[in-house]
């Protein structure tokens, strides 16, 4: 005779929450969120590795959410090629073991793994708008974390006036690193106040899922107010400084890029107008608005800037 014998993990099933229930739990969470303004993603199978995050209402992007293959298939990331579909290469980026370095004018220069930032930091979700210098824009619910919750670990001196990000270089899977006219690493930097300013969020989270590579995953920048280039992807490194950072892209065409890049739908790029954005999924053109349309967050941080480039 056949004697079974359970694992003394086992429980007896008597005990086990039916299924209906545990699923229900969820539906239950988001209606004792009614009428607090914050709601949940959508449900998303197999989003390991990313914290459930509600969405904040306080931003709010005042058009539709792009679909999310539009988003995840047509990407700017130049160590992978310089086309739009280089989704497939991005894929052999190892998004784990990863760490941010956090140093220069800081108290407590380290490196934190990414995994540990997501225990100890907020996690949010945020629909935000993109607006690419090229002239096409989408609307992403990202999720992750204000970057100045993770400067505060660090502890900023008061002498850094400004923040350098720097890209991964991983040439064993980033073609387009043997293009050796190109300044890497991507380098891109903000001043310590854009910094400290709320809408300036460290992305690790898409739809739901953590971020796929050809978006900058597993973290990046978003500064929903300037154009998408100024947003490093797969951040590595983070440096306080005292010196303006020359991001990658002024170095190579000092006449159409600069240090600002706020969105401004009045002055042109000098191949093509800024006036109107093509939205990725329908391809309506619709009015570019100035800072993007976040002039209530971030307009007095450039009073008194009026002789600055602002946009470029």
């Amino acid at each position: 005779m056949l004697v079974r014998r359970n694992p003394g993990w086992t429980i007896p099933e008597r005990e086990v929450t039916p299924e209906s229930s545990f699923f229900g739990r969820r539906a239950a969470l988001a209606a004792g969120l009614a009428g607090t303004g914050l709601v949940l993603p959508p449900s998303r199978a197999g989003a390991t590795g990313l914290p459930v995050a509600m969405r904040n209402p306080r931003y709010k992007a005042e058009r539709a959410i792009t679909p999310e293959r539009e988003a995840t298939t047509y990407n700017n990331y130049y160590e992978f090629g310089s086309h739009k579909t280089i989704s497939a290469a991005a894929q052999k980026l190892p998004l784990r073991p990863w760490t941010v370095r956090v140093e220069g004018m800081v108290e407590r220069p380290a490196e934190f793994g990414l995994d540990d930032l997501l225990r100890r930091l907020p996690i949010e979700e945020r629909v935000y708008r993109h607006r690419c210098v090229e002239a096409w824009a989408m609307v992403v619910p990202w999720t992750g974390f204000q970057l100045s919750e993770l400067l505060k670990l660090a502890g900023p001196l008061g002498s850094a006036k400004y923040v350098r990000f720097e890209t991964a270089a991983v040439p064993a899977v980033m073609p387009g690193l043997r293009q050796s006219w190109y300044p890497w690493p991507y380098v891109e930097g903000c001043t310590i106040a854009e910094a400290a300013n709320e809408l300036s969020f460290m992305v690790v989270g898409a739809y739901g899922k953590p971020l796929p590579p050809q978006n900058g995953g597993p973290v990046r920048m978003h500064f929903p107010w300037k154009y998408g280039f100024k947003s490093g992807k797969s951040i590595v490194r983070i440096v306080l400084t005292d010196q303006k950072p020359v991001s990658f892209w002024e170095k190579i065409q000092p006449q159409e890029y600069g240090f600002w890049a706020n969105v401004n739908p009045a002055v042109p790029h000098p191949r093509w107008s800024q006036a109107t954005e093509r939205m990725l999924g329908t391809d309506e053109r619709v009015p570019t608005q100035l800072f993007n349309g976040y002039g209530e967050f971030v307009a007095g941080l450039y009073e008194g800037l009026q002789r600055e480039r602002l946009w470029a």
